[in-house]
């Protein structure tokens, strides 16, 4: 079981994946690279939104 996100994490990553949906990948590494570029956030955040993304591209792969 992993860990629990907060309604904030989700509710930005949301908002990126709708106005960006063609620039994440399944990539963690790229996401992290791609939010350093895009958000103004710490660290632990900005690695908490890079792994929801990650998670959700690859749910939507699947599909």
């Amino acid at each position: 079981m992993g860990r629990v996100k907060s309604l904030a994490v989700k509710r930005t990553t949301r908002k990126l994946l709708e106005e960006h949906p063609d620039i994440f990948t399944a990539d963690f590494e790229k996401n992290k690279q791609i939010l350093t570029k895009i958000l103004e956030t710490d660290k632990r955040t900005k690695n908490s939104i890079a792994g929801y993304i990650t998670r959700l591209v690859k749910k939507e792969k699947q599909k």
